[in-house]
């Protein structure tokens, strides 16, 4: 997604296994290999949320999001050809940025954001997500033209039929 600030993230490759596994060996990889963040072998990922891209959208993702303690005193780096640029932002600075205009955000990455608002420490989110169940989040785009607009399931004229199955 260029030009815009995104979680690190990728496709899951045949060496990452299967299932859950392979999520989350993927989700490993791909800190490391785009934001230079090493995790220990026995770091816990806590699945946070799993979002699909909607049918109308020409390029589609089926996507978790994992919350993890990064190493103490570790400083992202871009890997110059995924991303060109790194930092951390807590959540309220980065919505905030968002709403000025200065950091350009994508919808499931504003939403990640806003439910993490809500948590004073990183390590008090995890904890709050530990033994959550994690379920699909399939948005729809729904209206026409200028009326466009995505729902979330359990929003008005979030259409029915289309829960993920």
């Amino acid at each position: 997604m260029p030009g815009v600030w995104v979680f690190p993230g990728g496709a899951v490759d045949e060496t990452d296994g299967d299932g859950d596994a392979g999520f989350r060996a993927c989700a490993v990889r791909e800190l490391a290999e785009e934001a230079g963040l090493e995790l220990a072998e026995d770091a816990e990922l806590v699945a946070f949320s799993h979002w699909i891209t909607p049918e109308e959208a020409p390029v589609r993702f089926d996507t978790r999001f994992y919350l993890a303690l990064a190493p103490p005193h570790s400083k992202p780096r871009p890997d110059g050809f995924e991303t060109v640029e790194a930092a951390w932002w807590g959540p309220a600075a980065a919505l905030g940025a968002h709403r000025e205009g200065t950091l350009s955000l994508v919808f499931p990455t504003i939403k990640q954001l806003e439910r993490l608002v809500e948590f004073d420490s990183s390590e008090e989110a995890i904890e709050s997500s530990r033994n959550k169940s994690v379920e699909a989040i399939l948005p729809r785009v729904i209206g026409e033209g200028e009326e466009q607009r995505i729902v979330l399931p359990g929003e008005p004229g979030y259409p029915a039929e289309a829960a993920p199955g």
